[in-house]
């Protein structure tokens, strides 16, 4: 589980192809505290560390994963928004994230307000999956490439976030232009507030 602060954007390294899956071999500040086996969201995704050195360390991710999310799309130099797995002694500053994205979107406009910058995406709409959750709602939470962020002006297929200077600089934000396809995690909460709608008497 995650709560969508990120803590770094961190280099892609190396990238290994092999049958359906993919290897990602990343560096970051934090390489010395990590262990294998532990969980690491990437742009949002939840992945296992599967091996590591002094300076790296090497995520594998599935068909399915490579599928739904962008993390085919990285090239070696990309900048990947890393979090480790949130400790349940302290606050939660983001919202409850759970590491699985739900699908990718793409950014249609990207525009300056005085020191700060408003992304939209829009993504596919299916309405079955709405009724079960999967929309943005205003002033509710999503998770853009590991991002917690607060929805504003959404529609049924796209939304709206406020990106202020800090999360601009420190995540790989900065990179995401016109046309940058991201990840894209709904509220957990409002997915089970759905499906319990649906079996009420």
């Amino acid at each position: 589980m995650f709560s969508g602060i990120v803590e770094e954007a961190a280099q892609v390294t190396a990238l290994c192809k092999e049958q359906d899956n993919l290897h990602i071999t990343m560096t970051c500040s934090f390489v010395d505290e990590l262990k294998i086996d532990q969980s690491v969201s990437h742009n949002g995704v939840c992945l296992t560390v599967v091996e590591k050195t002094d300076k790296t360390y090497t995520v594998t991710a599935i068909k399915e994963t490579l599928e739904r999310s962008n993390l085919g799309l990285l090239e070696v130099g990309s900048k990947v928004n890393l979090e480790r797995s949130m400790q349940m002694n302290g606050r939660l500053d983001g919202h409850i994230v759970q590491g699985h994205v739900d699908q990718t979107a793409v950014c249609t406009d990207v525009r300056e307000a005085a020191g700060s910058w408003y992304y939209r995406f829009e993504y596919a709409f299916d309405k079955e999956m709405a009724r079960r959750g999967y929309m943005t709602v205003d002033k509710g939470s999503v998770t853009v490439n590991g991002v917690s962020l607060t929805v504003c002006n959404p529609t049924d297929n796209s939304f709206e976030v406020a990106i202020i200077p800090y999360t601009y600089e420190f995540t790989n934000f900065h990179q995401i232009k016109k046309g940058t396809i991201v990840n894209i995690e709904f509220d957990i909460i409002g997915k089970y507030l759905s499906r319990m709608m649906q079996f009420r008497d």
